[in-house]
């Protein structure tokens, strides 16, 4: 797996041409988790088509104050324009704040900060994704049933979005209830340890809510490793094509139902190309999104 991470960001990072007209800053929050991955591919892909792009990488490794180091390196570096997923909202605003008000063209991609001290956000609205997670919970249990949420990195509004709207879902159904709802900060290890504290702590579980499909997957390996997963019902979200993907553990029956969360890499370099060329942009761009069942 580090391989492949190595791979991808040398290979996106030194494919471009150094007499570049535009130098881009891409900060990411990290890249432990497969959908970051997919997002920097995805980028690094569409950026083959603007030779006139050179874009640098850095990866926060889920460190707020890595990040913030690497946005004040690029503003160091004089980029033209910055693109940042930020690892959590608060402690990544100020900065961010700083490269805006000094003039430097923003993109804020996939998770938010505080205010609106950007160019452009691009991404897909969470509190509905995790909406229709939690009516599609509602609908595979009748409106009955115990259900442990797995939740990624609180300070990050995904989390708090997927978890708001999931609740406000199932809050129309009395009969159903979150029982456990341990944080596994995006990750599959981690979910796989705090599903199997829940099956200790919880004879009856009729279904599983990761906050992403890492977790999901992870709780589901977890159920299975104690003969449990065919009790309940696993649910994820980010829906990532390929071999380890949501999409494939659909497909295996790992998974009841994924919801696709685009990545947004290769609208955030088409959004790039138009504000280096001064055409004018949206402040906001939402993402669409669709569930996969088998």
């Amino acid at each position: 797996m580090v391989a492949a991470v190595v791979l991808v960001c040398f290979s996106a990072a030194c494919g471009r041409p150094h007499d570049a007209k535009y130098l881009i800053g891409f900060s990411q929050a990290n890249l432990a988790e497969p959908w970051r991955v997919a997002m920097n591919a995805e980028v690094a892909a569409r950026a083959r088509d603007f030779p006139d792009m050179r874009i640098v990488y850095a990866d926060a490794k889920q460190d707020n104050a890595t990040q913030v180091a690497d946005v004040e390196n690029f503003m160091r570096q004089k980029v033209d324009l910055l693109i940042i997923s930020p690892n959590e909202a608060k402690p990544l605003t100020p900065v961010v704040q700083r490269a805006f008000a000094a003039g430097i063209p923003v993109i804020v991609l996939d998770r938010e900060i505080e205010g609106d001290s950007y160019t452009t956000f691009i991404g897909a609205n969470n509190r509905a994704i995790g909406h229709a997670a939690g009516e599609y919970a509602d609908s595979v249990l009748g409106g009955q049933g115990d259900i442990v949420e797995i939740r990624g990195l609180p300070g990050s509004t995904p989390a708090r979005d997927r978890s708001d709207g999931f609740r406000e879902a199932i809050a129309k159904s009395p009969g159903l209830h979150i029982i456990h709802d341990p944080v596994a900060n995006w990750l599959r290890e981690e979910a796989m340890a705090q599903m199997e504290s829940a099956l200790q702590a919880h004879d009856k579980i009729d279904l599983v809510y990761g906050h992403n499909d890492p977790m999901a997957i992870g709780a589901y390996l977890a159920a299975k490793a104690k003969g449990r997963d065919k009790e309940m019902k696993f649910i994820g979200i980010d829906g990532l094509p390929g071999l380890d993907g949501g999409r494939q553990a659909v497909a295996d029956g790992k998974l009841a139902a994924t919801f696709v969360y685009p990545t947004g890499g290769k609208q955030a370099v088409e959004i790039a190309d138009s504000i280096l060329r001064r055409k004018p942009v949206p402040h906001r761009i939402t993402l669409p999104t669709q569930r996969i069942t088998r």
